[in-house]
């Protein structure tokens, strides 16, 4: 039997007079590869977000792991297990590639220096970014930059990741070189959420596609199902207009 991670009530959240979530209502198994899509201001990021405490949803519930976070006393301990990449990389232009995977361990999972630097060469290694171990991270191109977000994240053993549009920033040709390693990871069992642009992605690696539309929850399937047989005309829409502007 599947083993929920995740598992949202009927959440709402509004900035000022705008209403960006409106009672949604989502569930996550571990181990599952989830991918929202939708356009651009339907409360992708923002449920993301809500999932990972940077926003506080006005109501609703959201237990993850077990618990009710929303109510946690400890935020950095719960956001320790979550992982997350976002657009812009959010690295630290003050350190080089590894102390920027070394630092977040030694602050938050209180290990050892040399247990954090044999994690991080481990883990730089597994996204193709070792041999700039020492690089300062401002002469990275974006798609190097995001590789290193991802390693840094799965430094700290998260069992939960989260990516929120992380290829959106790249030059089309760094797209590749990160949609692998999340391929990757997907194989290997790492329960994952993923707001994506990206649907040749989302088919080939989601278990479950979310669509969602004006901060609501419009269909969800497989992406077999979601792709060819879509139930609702919003889906059908959008997913027409992402191919056509694919090509």
């Amino acid at each position: 039997m599947t083993e929920p991670i995740v598992e949202i009530k009927n959440i709402h959240k509004s900035f000022g007079p705008l209403e960006v979530l409106k009672g949604v209502d989502f569930t996550v198994n571990k181990g599952e590869v989830v991918c929202l899509i939708g356009r651009s201001g339907s409360g992708k990021s923002t449920l993301l977000r809500c999932i990972n405490l940077l926003e506080k949803p006005d109501s609703g519930v959201i237990n993850v792991f077990g618990q009710d976070i929303l109510h946690t006393r400890n935020v950095n301990a719960y956001r320790a297990q979550v992982g997350m990449c976002f657009q812009q990389f959010n690295l630290f232009n003050n350190m080089n590639v590894l102390e920027n995977c070394v630092k977040p361990q030694l602050k938050v999972l209180h290990i050892s220096k040399n247990e954090a630097t044999e994690k991080a060469l481990k883990f730089l290694d597994k996204v193709g970014m070792k041999k700039f171990a020492g690089a300062d991270v401002r002469t990275l191109s974006g798609g190097q930059k995001q590789r290193v977000a991802i390693a840094r994240a799965l430094c700290m053993s998260p069992k939960l990741m989260l990516f929120d549009e992380p290829t959106s920033a790249l030059d089309p040709e760094m797209v590749g070189e990160v949609l692998s390693v999340m391929k990757e990871l997907a194989n290997e069992g790492l329960t994952m959420i993923i707001v994506t642009h990206e649907m040749n992605f989302a088919r080939d690696v989601s278990d479950r596609i979310v669509f969602m539309d004006q901060g609501k929850i419009e269909e969800q399937g497989s992406p077999d199902q979601l792709f060819n047989t879509p139930k609702s005309e919003r889906t059908r829409s959008f997913l027409n207009a992402s191919i056509a502007n694919a090509r």
